[in-house]
């Protein structure tokens, strides 16, 4: 029986093939809008788990705050107020896994004939732990280094490219501000932030080394930043109690005075990103789903005239011994093969686009299956619930005034 009802609907969509196309056209741009929609959408996320992953886990940066001298105020990052022995004893905290204390600035870095300004940063061996970032190349920055302030360098990715090409780095000696240094190792590559840095554009050399004979301070034994990374994720609020505590503590700062350092967790940051980047994805996927309405509106006015077309055939089905069901469950399968068809060659569509949409521009996309399988559900559902009302009236026409309907 089905299989009779499904001939004889496939059969009367293709009596009227225009027809049935304009009706399926709202369909497959529906579908097309939001496959597309949702891998730009998932794309994004992506991108942005991706810049989170690339930063480390669950860490904080104490800043350098404010200092006033001579009635001049120093802004936030400035002013020399914390010291390689806060890191140390940060440390000692049981909520805090590693510290890295960190001294950076700007340097132009040549190569031979080749030259190149990046970020050079003073770090100590416990950098590449918070950050979770690999040596693939050589070897990382080691206490040793720190302790006898050598002159070594690890180079990012970005510079590599820029002053060695496809020159082996390692064991080659680069000039900072006319200062020799070896390059000791090659990060492995980490992309882009959150906020678009690159963070492939730098280059690390020891604390010590930084602080003595790259950028020298009138402050021995000060840094900038500290990075802090908590020993788990659900010691991250205690953690940001503890740092603030030992530093308040360490100053002797009362309770009610503004500290001369900020915390700041770039965890949170970055889940702040995260969850904007989600409810974006969402709006566009809300939007493309508009579109599928519409379809599905365009659906039940096509199926409404045909329905008004066919009455005279309605009527004959009924005489001859057509039951109400029957003529419900075809004009329901025209509805549902209408809106699966449009899907289909929307999926088909939605896909092409965002590959596409990924090879001539910069947007990374990305198409998941449940969006497939999401798309595919909306629209059966969509046939089902537009389809039904013209169904259900051709199925509950008279058959004596059907007969007489010219």
């Amino acid at each position: 029986m089905i299989g009779a009802i499904l001939r004889e609907a496939w059969k009367s969509m293709g009596a009227n093939k225009l027809r049935t196309f304009l009706t399926m056209l709202g369909m497959v741009i529906g579908v097309g809008a939001v496959i597309l929609m949702l891998a730009i959408g998932q794309g994004a996320q992506y991108v942005v788990k991706q810049a989170i992953a690339s930063m480390g886990s669950n860490l904080f940066i104490v800043l350098s705050s404010f200092s006033t001298t001579s009635g001049v105020r120093s802004g936030t990052g400035q002013a020399p107020t914390l010291t390689v022995n806060d890191a140390r004893a940060l440390l000692e905290l049981n909520t805090v896994a590693e510290v890295a204390p960190m001294q950076p600035g700007s340097r132009q870095i040549v190569y031979g004939a080749a030259n190149w300004n990046t970020q050079v940063y003073g770090v100590t061996p416990g950098y590449f732990t918070v950050r979770d970032w690999a040596v693939v190349d050589g070897d990382p920055i080691t206490e040793t280094d720190v302790r006898n302030a050598t002159r070594v360098a690890i180079v990012g990715q970005t510079v590599l490219d820029r002053l060695f090409g496809d020159e082996p780095a390692v064991g080659k000696t680069i000039r900072l501000e006319n200062i020799p240094f070896t390059v000791a190792g090659v990060l492995d590559r980490k992309g882009q932030s959150f906020d678009g840095r690159d963070q492939d554009d730098t280059v690390l050399i020891p604390l010590t080394t930084a602080q003595r004979k790259v950028f020298g301070s009138q402050f021995p034994n000060s840094v900038r930043m500290i990075m802090v990374q908590a020993v788990s994720e659900s010691a991250m609020a205690q953690a940001e109690e503890d740092i603030n505590r030992l530093l308040r503590e360490r100053r002797r700062t009362p309770e009610g005075q503004e500290p001369d350092f900020t915390v700041r967790n770039l965890s949170a940051v970055a889940d702040v990103q995260a969850q904007t980047t989600k409810v974006m994805s969402l709006l566009l996927g809300a939007v493309a789903c508009v579109s599928l309405v519409v379809g599905g509106i365009g659906i039940m006015n096509i199926m409404l005239v045909s329905v008004t077309e066919r009455t005279r055939e309605i009527g004959i089905r009924m005489a001859i011994g057509a039951r109400r069901r029957d003529v419900l469950a075809q004009f329901l399968l025209e509805a549902i093969i209408v809106s699966v068809l449009g899907c289909v060659i929307g999926v088909a569509l939605g896909v092409g686009g965002a590959l596409l949409a990924m090879r001539l521009t910069s947007i990374y996309t990305e198409v998941t299956v449940w969006s497939v399988l999401l798309s595919f559900a909306v629209a059966t559902l969509i046939g089902v619930f537009f389809g039904f009302y013209p169904a259900r009236k051709a199925a509950w026409l008279k058959p004596i005034e059907a007969l007489r309907y010219q």
